[in-house]
């Protein structure tokens, strides 16, 4: 058990008013922050405690505790909810553990699967974040009287003139706005970000600081779920129909140049695992037909896109005059961009590129900023080839 006095030395230097955006005084407040189990959702329980603020952790366990025991870098399951205790424990601070895995399975997993079988590129982070992490944890902090919810996001919350603000973390090496594009005003107003201005060196050295036991823990992989990297795997347990093969033809000429083992291997910009030697230039999947089970290929040049369709998009706070841009993966880097429609409440618009962009799917984010501010987002519908296939 540590004592308070123990962590008091892990704010110095740092506002705990500006790390958690609470009127004072901090010992009247209750702080919910949701705990994955790893270094981040940690050490934000650490600072959180380290305020003299009622801390209370919570654990969403999101699928099989059995099979996960034993694993490293994922989240929500097996070591990592051993982990989060562990810690709540060293701080002093109550932790509650809720079994959400029924509602994990059907509103990430299942739709991952459908995706695929669909053709499409998914990405569950995002359908966790707007469903089980965010939507069912804020409920559960207001249930618990909690002045807000913190997490171990790396992204920014800004008071702007028109309200919360979303931005993007300091440190862009480990900026996860892409990812948050989904949240509301609302939640907004009552979510809290610590570690946003913060480099990931500071973060561990801060767990450190506080003797966790998390503090050389590996980060975890981008989906928790897919312990070895084998999407289809985990596509073919829940959708066993999408191994079933099809054609691989030629985009250009419509040539069958092989047969596939199912759609659910391959992805837009795909390269290696073709299997379809002898050809002039290297070939790309650059369209995926789910209906007729076939994998279209062609050169790169035909991945360029001139525009993409984003529906169910979400807008936080106003549409600026400034100039836009848009990331379509979380790696990539925000290009120039014009909208095309109203943006937000749902709607569905286009996005123009000022350049052909490449890596477009459907099934992607769409994650729209103005200069470090996050304007929203929403998920690729269809695309509009720079080069048309027709």
């Amino acid at each position: 058990m540590t004592a308070l006095s123990d962590l008091e030395g892990l704010v110095a230097g740092l506002d705990p008013a500006t790390l958690f955006q609470l009127p004072a005084p901090l010992s009247a407040r209750r702080i919910v922050v949701a705990m994955s189990g790893g270094v981040d959702s940690s050490v934000v329980a650490a600072l959180a405690a380290a305020t003299g603020a009622e801390t209370i952790g919570v654990t969403l366990q999101l699928y099989d505790y059995g099979a996960a025991t034993g694993r490293k870098g994922a989240c929500c399951a097996g070591d990592d909810i051993r982990d989060a205790r562990a810690v709540a424990d060293r701080l002093g601070i109550a932790h509650y553990v809720f079994d959400h895995e029924s509602a994990f399975r059907e509103e990430v997993v299942e739709r991952f699967a459908d995706d695929y079988m669909a053709g499409r590129t998914p990405i569950p982070c995002i359908r966790c974040n707007m469903g089980p992490k965010f939507t069912d944890l804020l409920t559960m902090a207001r249930d618990l009287g909690a002045d807000c919810l913190a997490t171990g996001h790396y992204v920014r919350r800004v008071e702007g003139s028109a309200g919360s603000e979303l931005h993007r973390a300091f440190d862009p090496a480990r900026d996860q706005s892409y990812f948050l594009y989904g949240t509301t005003e609302a939640q907004l107003d009552f979510l809290r970000f610590p570690l946003g201005g913060l480099p990931k060196s500071e973060t561990r050295r801060l767990a450190e600081a506080a003797g966790l036991r998390v503090a050389d823990k590996p980060d975890s992989q981008d989906i928790c779920f897919v312990p070895d990297g084998d999407y289809a795997k985990i596509v073919r347990a829940v959708r066993p129909e999408g191994e079933a093969p099809g054609e691989i033809v030629h985009a250009l000429t419509g040539e069958v140049l092989g047969t596939h083992r199912g759609i659910i291997h391959y992805t837009v910009g795909q390269r290696r695992g073709l299997e379809i030697g002898g050809q002039p230039e290297p070939l790309y999947v650059v369209r995926i037909d789910a209906p007729g089970r076939r994998v279209m290929v062609g050169p790169r040049s035909l991945l360029g896109v001139a525009a993409a369709i984003v529906t169910e998009t979400n807008r936080i706070g106003p549409l600026p005059d400034a100039p836009l841009t848009a990331k379509v993966r979380s790696l990539a880097k925000p290009v120039p961009i014009t909208l095309e429609g109203e943006f937000g409440n749902g709607a569905a618009v286009t996005i123009r590129f000022a350049n052909p962009e490449y890596g477009v799917a459907p099934g992607q984010a769409a994650v729209i900023y103005a200069g470090d501010r996050v304007v929203g987002g929403g998920w690729i519908e269809g695309t509009e080839a720079a080069i048309p296939l027709d």
